[in-house]
């Protein structure tokens, strides 16, 4: 094989992964699937939210047990996923007094949620969107968000 065949083999494959849909309603209902799976297994209703990195909520699902808070929490936790680029349970220690982002909740109006349930997702070290769950202790939460991640991964793939 030379050169000018591996090139355009390089691209078809490159093009081929641009333009997958990595936010097909299909898979997103698969990943939702896989989070109220999870949220049963604990005995806890949730809110699920995926969210694209342009920051469009793309789909949410609020299970008929979920707390109503949870509805608006769960969208305030996959932005601040994407904002922060991290996952929200790995905010708080930074925004305590004493610390470097201290007060950075109150400076951005209540918009940033610093408890755990909100993962961003990646695909090749990029940030593409990110998951946020609200509605279980925040432990709950971050299992659930955690099984949906990992779903969506897996039907990234």
């Amino acid at each position: 094989m030379n050169e000018e065949q591996i090139s355009k083999i390089v691209e078809s494959v490159i093009n081929n992964n641009a333009s997958k849909n990595l936010f097909d309603r299909h898979k997103m209902e698969k990943v939702i699937d896989a989070a109220v799976a999870r949220a049963n297994e604990l005995g806890v209703g949730v809110t699920i939210a995926i969210m694209k990195a342009d920051q469009v909520l793309q789909m949410s699902y609020h299970m008929p047990n979920a707390n109503l808070v949870s509805c608006t929490l769960a969208p305030k936790k996959a932005w601040s996923a994407l904002a922060m680029k991290e996952p929200t349970k790995d905010i708080s220690k930074d925004i305590q007094p004493g610390a470097g982002l201290y007060q950075m909740e109150t400076m951005l109006d209540g918009k940033l949620a610093s408890f755990a349930g909100g993962i961003p997702l990646k695909i090749n070290d990029e940030i593409i969107g990110a998951i946020g769950v609200s509605g279980g202790l925040v432990e709950e939460d971050q299992s659930i968000c955690e099984a949906a991640v990992a779903e969506f991964l897996k039907e990234s793939k």
